[in-house]
């Protein structure tokens, strides 16, 4: 299982890499079943991993002039402070037994995972569905920049809750909302990601012990998974992948949320 769970690393790197997100959705659900840790722990885990990830990733984007540094602090300083409040107050109230049903439970690990798996089916539509424009007749770029605020802060929630990056809702917010270039987008939600994923994963590494070994050598994968995938993006259109990928992020979210509830 641990192989198949560095496997996936790669994967998630190379999704982070060719579209700008999508991957770090499967970071939570592989570290929690392929290797078998606590869902809390996975998500911080999660929140290093990804953060990482997308450093390295915005690099190249960076040298080619293909980050926004104006938007990313747009999107990006509602996002932290959202986050930062999630990971230090909001999820350390979650009880351990939240509650019970009859012979279920619904534990902390359940709850997180199903916030996940609806995140997960949210995500796949995105990926699915054809690109559509936000009409914006009418709307003035301050305007345009409170709506990217706003969406920034709620997926800053979302961040520090379930540790994921969020790149599936940034890049549909920089192109609709915002009229940036795809390739800039992308570069641009990498950025952010990053910023996100680090300053949530150190507002909250104190409230768990932290293997670094195991955590530095997954992120050492995904990292070269998501060099790969900065190098296929010259050859290959990410669009063209985000519905196969879509597709399959919708099953592992419905797996997901049948496994937890009923098996």
């Amino acid at each position: 299982m641990e192989i198949i769970g560095y496997v996936a690393a790669i994967l998630i790197g190379i999704s982070l890499g060719l579209i700008g997100g999508g991957g770090s959705i499967l970071t939570v659900p592989v570290l929690f079943y392929l290797f078998g840790l606590d869902a809390f722990i996975a998500t911080e885990y999660s929140l290093f991993i990804v953060g990482i990830s997308s450093a390295v990733g915005s690099f190249s984007y960076f040298k080619k002039g293909l980050v926004d540094l104006r938007t990313a602090l747009i999107f990006g300083i509602p996002s932290i402070i959202s986050i930062f409040l999630t990971r230090l107050y909001l999820v350390p109230l979650i009880p351990s037994d939240i509650f019970r049903i009859g012979d279920f439970i619904l534990t902390r690990n359940i709850f997180l995972l199903l916030v996940f798996a609806g995140l997960m089916i949210l995500a796949s539509y995105k990926m699915i569905r054809k690109n559509a424009a936000i009409k914006t007749k009418g709307q003035n770029g301050k305007y345009q920049s409170f709506l990217a605020a706003g969406e920034g802060s709620a997926i800053g929630v979302l961040t520090g809750l379930v540790g994921a990056g969020g790149g599936f809702m940034i890049i549909p917010a920089l192109v609709n909302l915002l009229k940036m270039p795809m390739k800039n987008a992308v570069g641009t939600s990498l950025v952010i990601i990053s910023l996100n994923s680090l300053i949530g994963f150190s507002s909250s590494a104190g409230n768990a012990a932290i293997e670094w070994r195991f955590l530095w050598s997954f992120t050492a994968i995904a990292v070269a998974g998501i060099v790969i995938g900065s190098r296929f993006s010259r050859k290959i259109d990410g669009e063209k992948l985000k519905p196969a990928f879509g597709w399959f992020i919708l099953a592992m979210g419905m797996y997901i949320f049948f496994k937890e509830i009923f098996l």
